[in-house]
């Protein structure tokens, strides 16, 4: 089904998609969160209540409030039409993409195959998938990075391998890398899209290569990444709603022209511009706002827009030095449509002094997807 009928179907019956929403979201309906995550479904005192000066999602574009639950799948259809017309249409979604084994070996307590993929039209790449032994079907999670081998733990930078950690926990994991192999440099094929929203076109794909296999529970996939992978994870979670559940680790949750990591201005993300290719770097008079970053501050549009179209189902921001604790005011917009919706205890912000993933920000995040995802049946 394309975003078209998707659009019909919400203006010809809102109540309808309402009850398909909250039917899917009860796949990741676990119940509370156990003690070690509980704390981090709940801002610091100082925080809660607090938005942030951003739009309120909870507000049509003519003004009007959303006023209860039945309201929501239009502003939602409002929020996705918004940003596609913004970063550019996708490709028709893959619903049965092409897997080709290239090889397979056990490891550990799963069979780890290497795998080519149908990612986008007349587009393969290559990652790993893992299966745990046992009997299915099993929750599964995509893990987007640079590069498929960190993600299994067979690259130069550790703590970075959550497709190996939840292999081992017996979640299948699909690990891709980026379009082509070169992140600044991302092969998006055909498509009209900004690089950023391709990569969340693929993970849509990839959501798909784990649903058809007969050893995965499609009503339990999610998706982690981390830094440009979290970006990814963000995007493509938000983008696609057949995600269960998301681990965003360290992203940037808002654009912050101050943050170097905070980067969607640059071409990679959502800079792309056919008039000119900005130097890298920090927003300056000689590298100046593009493409549809541009437009989006232009027109007051910022990610809590984005982080909306995650209600109801479960996140976890894994916060390091690019998003901490005094982020919560911009989560809060979604917490705050959750609560329209009847739930609480979906959006959970972890928070660590550096950039990258500690042994216990990854037990955070393994944490979560074992109660929203394994638990989930």
């Amino acid at each position: 089904m394309n975003h078209v009928s998707i659009r019909r179907m919400i203006k010809a019956c809102p109540v309808l998609v309402l009850c398909l929403m909250l039917d899917c979201a009860k796949a990741a309906d676990a119940g509370a969160p156990p003690e070690s995550i509980a704390p981090f479904f709940q801002p610091l005192l100082e925080f809660a209540g607090q938005l942030s000066p951003h739009r309120s999602p909870l507000l049509f574009d003519d003004g009007s409030k959303v006023l209860g639950a039945a309201d929501w799948p239009r502003r939602r259809d409002e929020i996705l039409r918004q940003w596609h017309e913004l970063m550019g249409p996708w490709p028709n979604v893959i619903e049965k993409p092409k897997v080709e084994l290239l090889s397979q070996s056990r490891r550990d307590n799963f069979v780890q195959h290497r795998v080519r993929i149908e990612i986008a039209p007349g587009q393969t790449g290559e990652g790993w998938l893992l299966v745990p032994d046992g009997t299915g079907p099993f929750p599964a999670v995509v893990v987007p990075y640079y590069e498929p081998e960190t993600s299994i733990g067979l690259g130069k930078e550790p703590l970075r391998d959550f497709g190996y950690q939840l292999a081992r926990r017996g979640f299948v994991t699909l690990s891709i890398g980026a379009p082509g192999g070169d992140a600044r440099k991302p092969d998006t094929g055909t498509a009209q899209c900004q690089p950023l929203s391709f990569l969340a076109y693929i993970a849509a794909n990839c959501w798909h290569v784990l649903a058809n296999l007969p050893e995965v529970d499609a009503k339990r996939i999610g998706i982690v990444g981390h830094s440009y992978g979290g970006k990814w994870a963000m995007f493509a979670s938000c983008l696609y709603d057949k995600f269960a559940a998301a681990v965003w680790s360290d992203p940037g949750i808002v654009f912050d022209e101050s943050r170097p990591s905070v980067n969607y201005w640059e071409p990679w993300y959502l800079g792309r511009d056919p008039e000119m290719t900005r130097k890298p770097g920090l927003i300056s008079p000689d590298s100046p706002r593009t493409g549809a970053y541009k437009r989006m501050i232009e027109t007051g549009h910022d990610l809590q827009e984005l982080q909306a179209l995650m209600a109801p189902r479960p996140f976890l921001v894994s916060g390091g030095s690019e998003d901490q604790p005094s982020r919560w005011p911009v989560l809060n917009h979604a917490v705050a449509v959750n609560k329209l919706l009847g739930y609480s205890s979906r959006v959970a912000m972890t928070n660590r002094p550096a950039h990258p993933p500690t042994e216990e920000s990854n037990e955070q995040i393994y944490t979560f997807f074992e109660h929203f995802l394994e638990t989930a049946h």
